[in-house]
Formats: structure tokens, C-alpha cells, sequence
């Protein structure tokens, strides 16, 4: 039987869209709910799933990076974005068989760098699936299909956690594995190969450049990015506000799974509370659309990010008053059996979040996409979702240590009311009355210097930080994160900052442009300690030398006037 090329009709994109989210959205579901649980269950610390969890999040964090690559690097003959679709799903599948064998949690180690990869692949796929819909879908369509593909996400993070738990309550937990792999081949076998991709004559005419071409698209893209960001006050602020977590986030990551294995939640529980709370929190993202479309957008943003901590502190209250405090708690005796109204408490707090979580999802990303360029709108949005995932993983990151450290009421007060921070930026998105038209005003140029400033400073807060890093306890890994944060941030205004520069100071532009790699290179620190004694010595050197003379060309940046960042002046009227 000949299967449809559903990119033909418009129903068919529709179809097709949703069913190639849905698998971008089974990976993040087995891993956040399903293996969580399950590494809880066989006596895995709170603090290693939430690293678990957080590390899972990374590659997302980084997809803009992936983009030049996509663009420039494909077949003619398997399809521009098909291609690239058909050997991620691949690799996914792969990646995920071979950790079929592995023994849990004595392989921790090894399973959660094979499930990184795993989802580097994942990543690469969404920005493919990103692209073939700009490339298909009809101006019309556009609106339909975003709510299509979200909801092709959340139904297949209920898919890889419920699916993958009910799967492993009736068969095993190994069976699930087989099942997340065949829910990927169905779409990969009944939707990706009978694609049939229009011709993209524009980037048939471009072909041949290479790695030369990649380059040049990197590098486009960082300036690109970097005049977006400081162009006005909204995307400035938007910059910090994705960096933030919107609100309260324990409720939606692996502190939930921990919290339902503590309370003695069976594996069906589990899955059904994972349903039930994916299926409102898309409902929820629905209806905050709604009604964010119809009211002040910021002020009902307010008033979604208050409600999500409220489950949250509720919650932390009724924990804390019924001495249902830390991990330990069951190991050593301290509870046999949580009470049924503690386990109700637990159901109602989960899913009045989800609620509220699906209502602050969809109105924050409408505010990232008012204040983004819609000259580079692809980049500008793709890079606030990227961040938004990093603080995703850093906040997994915190709490299973928070969990470890001060127990699960403490974490969670933390958690609510630090969510709250994101509403402090929230302001500065507004456009003003006096504000000019376009994405570009006359303060880009202070931004840029503001924003090097403060980049410069913090990479010299790492030497102290650095030195005595044994002081910060359990929060280590937690700096750990932000300094690599640092660091990217760091590398991309250098390189980015350069190439704006290039025609005003060139010497500092190529030395800003060349510096910046080794900047970049500071993220394999974690890596130094299983090097030879030699490479060790030479890189402990390096991890102060380099974060000074990145901090150096990082303040002389900050004292250039940047004009090319200024708006064009007005033409003089016609006399």
C-alpha cells in the first residue's frame, strides 16, 4: 500500500507536524517521569536525578548551535529537512537500544551520557521539523500548526512517562524501552519516509560551500542574535527573563517523581498523575492564550505566575506540618505509609499547577515573540527558548540538591518564591509611549557596553569562586552551571562583539573574535581531572588565565561607543 505524502494537503501538514512533535516530546517524558522514577525506586539520591534530569535538558539549550549545521550540511536526495529528520530519529532509536543492557544505577554514569546524546539527536530533529515548516506550512496554517505541534509535544511527554510506566507496571521496566523506541519508529515509518520535500532551487543554486559556508552562517548568526538582544529595552529584559525560571518549576520536574515514590505511589499512580497533569497543562496553555489575546497580556501573566506558587507553598506546608520532610524519611523508619489526605494534598497541588503552568507556558512565549525581531525572528525566539531550557536544567540541578540538604517543604518555599524573580523583568517588556519605532533605539549601543561590563565582572568572580570552591558545599554544582553560563555568554559577545567592531577597531575585533574559543573551551573543565598529570597541570593554569583575559577584552569592549549598533538616523526632509 502507498502511504500519503502528508505535506501534500493542508489537513495532512497539520497531521504530519503534530505526529513529528510528538516525538520530540517521548524522549523528554521518559526520561523526566519514567526513568526518574524508577532510578527513585531503586534507592538513586534526589540529587543525582535532578543532575540527571537537568543534564537531560542541556542539549536543548544549546540547539541554536545547531541551526548553521542543518542549513548548510544536507541531501538533495533524501530531502533538504527530511534528511536530517529520517537519520536523527535513526540515531534516537540507536542511542536508546543500547542502553537496554546497562545496569541501573551502577551505570548511571554511562546511561546518562548515552540519553545526553540521545537527545543532542532529538535537538538536532526539532530544529529540522522547525525548519520544514517554515519551508511548507501557508501563512494561514501557521497559528493552527503551533497549536498542533504543542500539543503534539505534551501528548508525547504522556506517551514516554505514563506510556513507558504502564508499559513497565504490566512487562518491566526494560520492555519500556522497546516501547519508547517503537512509538519513534511508527512516525519514522508512516509519516518521515513517505514525505516528499519541494525542491529548494535558492539552496540548490548556494550548494558547495561547506564548512566555509557553515561558518559564515555561525557567525552571522551570533551578530545577529547580539544586535536583537540590545536593540531595545523589552528584548534586553527578555534576555535576563529567559534566563529565569517563570515561576515555580518543582511541581514540573523530577522533585515531583521523587515526591511520588516518598508518598508510595505505585508505578500506574505515577503514569496516570503524568497524564492527567500533561492533559491539563495543555488545556491550561489553550485557555491562558485565550485569555492573555483578550486582557493585558503582562498583568494576566502576573496573575498565572502568582497562582503557580501557590500549589507549590500549599503543598510545602501541609509536607512540613505533617513531618514529611527529607528523602531519608522512609529508609529510616520515620513513615510507613503516607496518609490518604497527604496523597490527595499531592494530586490536587500537581494538577491545579499544571493548570496554571500551561496558562503562564503559552502567554510568556508570546511575550518573548512581541519583543523578538521578526527580521530574525527564527534566531532571535529559537535562542529565548534555548535559554528557557537551561534554566530548566539548572533549576532540576538545585532542587534534587535542595531536596538532599534541606528537605522537601524548605526546596519547595525556595522554589516558590524565586519563581517570583521572573516578575521583576516582566515590566521592561512593555514598549513605552516615547519609545521609536522599530527594534533598534538609541540605548543599543549602553546596552552592549552594559552587558560587557557585567560579563567581565562576573568571569573575575570565578578566580575567588574557583579557589575556594570547596566552601560551597552542596551548592558547587549549582555555580558550576551558572559560571558555564557565564562563560557561553561570554564567548558570544566576544566573537559576536568583535564582528559588530570589525570596521571600528579591528586589532581588538580579531583578538575579542579569536579569544573567544578559548573562552568556549572553558565548559570541558569538568572533564580536566581524568586527564594526564601534565594536561592537568597546563589546564589548572589555564582556568585563571583565561577567565582574566577573557574579562580584559571583555572591559575594552565595554569602553568602545559601539555606533554600529546606534539606528539609522532619519533622512533630512526635502527642502
Amino acid at each position: 500500500m502507498r502511504l500519503p505524502n502528508l505535506l501534500a494537503t493542508a489537513r495532512g501538514r497539520l497531521t504530519a507536524f503534530f505526529l513529528l512533535y510528538l516525538t520530540e516530546g517521548i524522549p523528554l517524558g521518559f526520561a523526566a517521569t519514567a526513568v526518574a522514577t524508577q532510578l527513585r525506586r531503586q534507592g538513586v539520591g534526589p540529587a543525582e536525578i535532578g543532575a540527571f534530569v537537568g543534564a537531560f535538558y542541556l542539549p536543548w539549550a544549546f540547539k541554536w548551535a545547531y541551526g548553521p549545521v542543518v542549513d548548510v550540511f544536507a541531501s538533495s536526495r533524501l530531502g533538504r529537512r527530511r534528511g536530517w529528520i529520517l537519520g536523527m530519529q535513526a540515531m534516537m532509536v540507536l542511542t536508546l537500544l543500547s542502553t537496554v543492557m546497562l545496569d541501573l544505577p551502577r551505570q548511571l554514569g554511562l546511561f546518562t551520557v548515552i540519553l545526553l546524546v540521545h537527545n543532542v539527536f532529538s535537538a538536532t530533529q526539532d530544529v529540522a521539523i522547525d525548519a520544514l515548516a517554515v519551508n511548507t506550512l501557508q501563512e494561514h496554517e501557521r497559528a493552527t500548526a503551533n497549536g498542533m505541534m504543542f500539543a503534539g509535544a505534551s501528548l508525547g511527554q504522556a506517551v514516554g512517562g505514563s506510556g513507558a510506566l504502564f508499559v513497565a507496571a504490566q512487562f518491566g521496566f526494560q520492555s519500556s524501552f522497546y516501547f519508547v523506541c517503537g512509538a519513534i519508529l511508527l512516525v519514522t515509518l508512516f509519516v518521515v519516509l513517505p514525505l516528499k520535500e519541494a525542491p529548494d532551487p535558492a539552496w540548490e543554486a548556494k550548494r558547495g560551500g561547506g564548512l566555509h559556508a557553515a561558518l559564515r552562517e555561525m557567525l552571522s548568526f551570533v551578530v545577529n542574535a547580539f544586535r536583537s538582544f540590545v536593540g531595545t529595552r523589552g528584548a534586553f529584559a527578555g534576555l535576563g527573563m529567559a534566563l529565569l525560571p517563570p515561576g515555580a518549576m518543582c511541581l514540573g520536574l523530577a522533585l515531583q517523581s521523587n515526591l511520588a515514590v516518598e508518598l508510595g505511589l505505585p508505578d500506574d499512580q505515577v503514569a496516570w498523575l503524568n497524564l492527567w497533569s500533561t492533559v491539563i497543562g495543555a488545556a491550561g496553555c489553550v485557555l491562558g492564550g485565550l485569555i492573555s489575546d483578550r486582557v493585558d497580556r503582562r498583568k494576566a501573566l502576573n496573575v498565572y505566575i502568582l497562582l503557580m506558587s501557590v500549589p507549590v507553598l500549599v503543598l510545602a506546608f501541609i509536607l512540613q506540618r505533617e513531618g514529611w520532610i527529607t528523602a531519608d524519611a522512609n529508609r529510616a523508619g520515620l513513615h510507613n505509609a503516607a496518609l490518604g489526605s497527604l496523597v490527595l494534598a499531592f494530586w490536587v497541588a500537581t494538577l491545579s499547577y499544571a493548570l496554571f503552568n500551561g496558562m503562564m507556558y503559552s502567554t510568556a512565549n508570546a511575550i518573548f515573540m512581541d519583543v523578538t525581531n521578526p527580521a530574525v525572528a527564527a534566531t532571535q525566539f529559537t535562542a529565548y527558548m534555548a535559554m528557557a531550557n537551561l534554566a530548566i536544567s539548572y533549576s532540576a540541578t538545585w532542587q534534587g540538591i535542595g531536596i538532599e540538604s534541606w528537605g522537601y517543604p524548605k526546596t519547595m518555599v525556595i522554589d516558590g518564591f524565586f519563581g517570583l524573580a521572573y516578575l521583576l523583568l516582566l515590566p521592561f517588556t512593555r514598549r513605552r509611549p516615547g519609545d521609536p519605532e522599530g527594534f533598534t533605539d538609541s540605548l543599543a549601543p549602553q546596552r552592549a557596553r552594559k552587558l560587557a561590563l557585567g560579563l567581565a565582572l562576573m568571569c573575575l568572580a570565578w578566580l575567588p569562586v574557583h579557589y575556594e570552591e570547596s566552601l560551597l558545599g552542596p551548592a558547587q554544582p549549582i555555580a558550576g552551571v551558572l559560571f558555564s553560563l557565564i562563560f557561553v555568554g561570554s564567548a558570544v559577545v566576544l566573537l559576536a562583539g568583535g564582528a559588530v567592531l570589525l570596521q571600528e577597531r579591528p586589532a581588538l575585533a580579531k583578538t575579542a573574535m579569536g579569544f573567544s574559543a578559548l573562552t568556549a573551551l572553558l565548559l570541558l573543565r569538568k572533564f580536566l581531572a581524568d586527564a594526564p598529570a601534565p594536561v592537568q597541570t597546563v589546564g589548572h593554569g589555564l582556568l585563571y588565565l583565561v577567565p582574566v583575559l577573557t574579562a580584559a577584552l571583555l572591559w575594552q569592549l565595554a569602553r568602545r561607543p559601539w555606533r554600529d549598533l546606534a539606528p539609522e538616523p532619519d533622512p533630512a526632509p526635502a527642502v
